[in-house]
């Protein structure tokens, strides 16, 4: 969004508009450390004057960060002496879907090329680089298995897909920007603490050619194997004990573990949207609830923050718009008063008249001047403030976060209402058998595979409460960094904020205090 490379000037030159030569006056110290934005001036170097409106996505980088002194903002070059995982996404290239297109150059698509530094051992060690071409397709198939295998975690969000914006904005702006989303994800993800380590980041950053993390089952095939099993496991050809004992049989411990996909567990997702009913509207209590208390009263307060945090965002754009609008305003007046200069000068019978040209050229002087501040001090509002917008898409990885936590223990809840379901059904059939002198073989047969059913429900159950056990601890430490980060990030922030408020504050007091004794015969003359 901002270059800090190239910062074109407030004032172009122009040939057409006929206008007096007017001189920028520079000659104050208010700016001992960096260049002026517009360009060497040497005291005789004129120019014919049309004001740019100011936009802070070109400002100046000057901050007063660093020791209350000025200095130019860069992106580092190189990473810090200490542990570092930097990553840059460069270089789109158009490429032709050779695997899905049956015209040739009938389907595209950009990859980017991703170069990874890394002193990490799992990357290799000291001074280790490589790079690789992915698309956005490898991107989302990261963030699935991501979120597959690290619930709990505070994940960040991967840029969404925007196919609407990519059919609307112009094809390189779209491009680019994608580029630059992707660099900010990848880059968050770097610096999660768990996540830069994982095996699923270092493939997709290391591996050549196709990503090796995409499923083996395609969408189509999990289709048909819900379709396959619904009415097996609904209806059961060999009555209900029978299907009890052959859903049961189906179920896959390690899948327990995960949420239910649309389209392969149609059963369980039935099953799960029950017995959330029953939580809902139920009159009964569920057999297993949520009793860290201490989690209800941080989710609590985070959600708030969350509202809070929405209005301050907004409140930091509009003082943004502020800040845009008067440096534009500012710029404006300034060449307003180019063109009055030069009608005086043009015009000038009397050398009062003169006199009130060269002040007035010193307004002008001054006006740019303040538009040029106000689009530095917009950039480094921007800096800083834009640390809100970050913790707003912060806040959807911790409501991801939380899901995940909710959507194990509906599982567990499931689950323990299953397994009292059996035990009652098991009961029942006990009793009716009882009556019957012998015993009833049928019944007892069912009632075998009533038991069976139990047995795989009750394991399936000690994987999903160890699934559920392992998202809250994850839940609790990223509660513990994210209140941590928070804390240095948002006093980093103010201080910024502050700081170049201040700054800035003192320099336009200084530009106007220049005009004010320039003009102060003025007030001598009236008395």
């Amino acid at each position: 969004m901002m270059n800090h490379e190239q910062q074109p000037p407030i004032l172009h030159a122009s040939q057409d508009d006929g206008m007096e030569s007017l001189i920028l006056n520079d000659d104050d110290d208010s700016f001992p450390d960096h260049p002026h934005p517009l360009g060497p001036q040497s005291p005789n170097s004129p120019f014919n004057s049309f004001l740019d409106p100011p936009s802070y996505a070109d400002a100046v980088f000057t901050s007063f960060d660093s020791n209350g002194h000025d200095q130019i903002l860069r992106t580092p070059a190189a990473p810090s002496p200490s542990d570092y995982l930097h990553i840059s996404v460069t270089d789109p290239l158009k490429e032709q879907d050779l695997a899905t297109s049956l015209v040739p150059g009938g389907t595209t698509f950009y990859t980017y090329l991703i170069t990874t530094r890394s002193n990490f051992p799992e990357f290799g060690g000291p001074g280790s680089e490589f790079a690789v071409r992915r698309r956005f397709r490898d991107v989302v198939t990261l963030s699935d298995r991501l979120s597959e295998t690290y619930r709990g975690y505070f994940i960040p969000v991967r840029p969404d897909k925007s196919t609407v914006e990519s059919q609307v904005m112009q094809k390189q702006e779209f491009v680019e920007q994608r580029r630059v989303a992707l660099e900010k994800y990848l880059r968050k993800l770097a610096l999660h603490p768990v996540i830069r380590k994982s095996e699923e980041l270092r493939l997709f950053l290391e591996a050549k050619g196709k990503l090796p993390l995409a499923k083996t089952t395609d969408v189509a095939s999990r289709m048909l194997d819900g379709a396959v099993k619904l009415p097996r496991q609904l209806l059961g050809g060999e009555g209900v004990a029978a299907a009890a004992a052959a859903a049961a049989a189906s179920v896959d411990l390690n899948e327990v573990a995960q949420p239910a996909r649309v389209g392969r567990d149609l059963l369980r997702i039935f099953k799960e949207l029950k017995q959330s009913v029953a939580n809902d509207w139920g009159g009964s209590k569920p057999l297993v609830v949520e009793k860290d208390k201490e989690f209800m009263e941080k989710k609590d307060k985070l959600m708030e923050f969350e509202q809070h945090l929405t209005t301050v965002s907004q409140q930091a754009e509009s003082l943004v718009k502020f800040q845009q609008d008067m440096g534009e305003t500012m710029g404006e007046l300034g060449l307003a008063f180019v063109k009055l200069t030069k009608f005086e000068t043009e015009e000038a019978l009397f050398e009062s008249q003169r006199v009130r040209a060269a002040d007035m050229r010193n307004v002008a002087t001054a006006a740019v001047k303040a538009s040029r501040l106000y689009r530095e001090l917009n950039t480094q509002t921007i800096k800083h403030l834009d640390k809100l917008h970050e913790y707003l898409g912060t806040m959807l990885a911790v409501n991801n976060a939380f899901s995940d936590r909710s959507s194990a223990l509906l599982t567990v809840q499931t689950l323990s209402s299953e397994l009292a379901s059996l035990h009652s059904r098991i009961e029942k059939l006990e009793v009716a058998s009882s009556k019957i002198f012998g015993g009833d073989k049928s019944r007892m047969r069912k009632v075998e595979d009533l038991k069976e059913a139990i047995r795989v429900t009750e394991n399936a159950k000690v994987c999903a409460d160890r699934e559920y056990e392992r998202i809250k601890e994850n839940n609790k430490s990223e509660l513990e960094r994210i209140e941590k980060e928070r804390h240095d990030d948002f006093i980093s922030m103010l201080r910024g904020f502050v700081v170049n408020q201040a700054g800035y504050a003192e320099k336009m007091a200084a530009v106007w205090e220049k005009l004010a004794e320039e003009t102060s015969a003025y007030s001598r003359d009236s008395s």
